[in-house]
C-alpha cells in the first residue's frame, strides 16, 4: 500500500476559520515529536499501538499507514537507530520552542542566538549530534583522504558554532585519534558544553578542546584536517568574512564540510526560512549557492551530501 505524501493530506479550509486548522497542525508536530521520542527507546508498533489517540493525529495528517492491524510510521522518519531519532525529536522541539517565542512577542535578535534560552540551545544542540554521526559514518568516508587523515594521531577538526559541542563529541567519538577544537561566540552556551562533556566523561570528551572566539577571527593558517561550518547559523556579513579565513585554515588536501538549508519547495517553506533566519540572524544560503561559492574560492572535488528528508545539505569541497 502506498502512502501519500503528507502535503496531499494537509490543507488550509480557507471558508473556515484558518487558524483552527493551523492549531490541529501545532497538535500533529507535538504527536510527532513525542513519537519519535518514544521510537527512540521502543518499538515502533509498540509505541504506535499504546498511544492510540496520539497515534489518530498522525494518521489524520499522512503520517501513518495502516494495513489491516499494522500501523507503520511515515518512511521520512523512520530513522536507522534510536539517538537518529532522538536527534530529530530534539531538533523539531528545538523549532517548535522558537515559534511559540515568536508567537508572545520575542523579536528575536539579529547575530545569533544569544535571545533563545537554556533549554533551546540544548536541544539545537542535542539535535546537531545526528548531524556529527552523519557526517562521521556517510560524508567522511566518501571525501577521499579524509578518514585516513583523521586516523593519524593528532589530527584536528574545526567545529565552528559548536554549541553544547554535542557535534563535536560525535566526531571525537568517531575518529578516536583526531583532535576536536570547538568555537564558539557565546560564552553562555560554551558554559553549557562544559558541562555536556564533564557529564559525557569519557576519554572522547578529553579531546574536545573549547574556545570562546568569533569565527570571523578565526587566524590560523594550514590548521586542520577538517573544517564544519553550520552556515545557516551565521549572519551574510560573517559567513563572507569568515570563509576565505577557515579556507586558508585548512591544510592542503584538508576538506571543508558546510551545513547548507535545502531549497524550500513552496511559497510558506520559503517564507518560513526567511523569518527563522531573520530571527536567529541566519542567511539565505542554499546548498546550490554555497557551492558555487566554495568554488569561486578555490576549491574544488566539490559534492553535496542530502541527510534526511528536508533536512540540511552538506557541501563539502577540498583544498589544494
Amino acid at each position: 500500500m502506498s502512502m501519500p505524501p503528507p502535503s496531499s493530506v494537509l490543507s488550509l479550509d480557507l471558508n473556515d476559520d484558518p487558524s483552527t486548522t493551523l492549531e490541529a497542525t501545532t497538535w500533529a508536530l507535538a504527536a510527532l515529536i513525542a513519537t519519535l521520542n518514544d521510537v527512540a527507546t521502543k518499538p515502533s508498533a509498540e509505541v504506535l499501538g499504546a498511544n492510540p489517540q496520539r497515534t489518530a493525529v498522525l494518521e489524520a495528517v499522512g503520517l501513518i499507514r495502516r494495513d489491516g492491524d499494522t500501523l507503520t510510521l511515515h518512511p521520512s522518519y523512520r530513522y536507522p537507530d534510536g539517538p537518529t531519532n532522538r536527534s530529530a525529536a530534539q531538533a523539531r522541539l528545538s523549532s517548535l520552542r522558537q515559534a511559540v517565542a515568536a508567537a508572545t512577542g520575542d523579536q528575536g535578535e539579529t547575530g545569533g542566538w544569544a535571545g533563545q534560552d537554556d533549554e533551546v540551545l540544548r536541544n539545537q544542540g542535542r539535535a546537531s549530534a545526528g548531524t556529527g554521526r552523519a557526517i562521521a559514518g556517510k560524508v567522511i568516508p566518501a571525501l577521499p583522504g579524509l578518514a585516513q587523515r583523521l586516523d593519524v594521531q593528532g589530527s584536528r577538526i574545526l567545529d565552528v558554532g559548536t554549541g553544547i559541542a554535542a557535534l563535536a563529541l560525535a566526531l571525537a567519538e568517531a575518529f578516536p585519534r583526531a583532535e576536536v577544537v570547538g568555537v564558539d561566540v557565546m560564552e553562555r552556551v560554551l558554559g553549557l558544553a562544559r558541562e555536556e562533556l564533564a557529564a559525557a566523561g569519557t576519554e572522547a570528551a578529553g579531546r574536545v578542546t573549547l574556545r570562546h572566539a568569533d569565527v570571523v577571527d578565526v587566524a590560523e593558517q594550514a590548521a586542520y584536517d577538517m573544517v564544519w561550518l553550520p552556515a545557516p547559523f551565521l549572519s551574510e556579513a560573517a559567513l563572507t568574512q569568515a570563509l576565505p579565513r577557515l579556507i586558508e585554515a585548512l591544510k592542503p588536501g584538508a576538506w571543508i564540510v558546510v551545513g547548507t538549508n535545502p531549497a524550500a519547495p513552496d511559497p510558506l517553506r520559503q517564507a518560513v526560512a526567511g523569518w527563522h533566519a531573520v530571527r536567529n540572524g541566519g542567511n539565505a544560503y542554499d546548498a546550490d549557492r554555497m557551492t558555487k561559492t566554495l568554488t569561486a574560492y578555490g576549491l574544488r572535488d566539490e559534492r553535496a551530501f542530502p541527510t534526511v528528508p528536508g533536512g540540511p545539505v552538506l557541501v563539502a569541497a577540498r583544498r589544494d
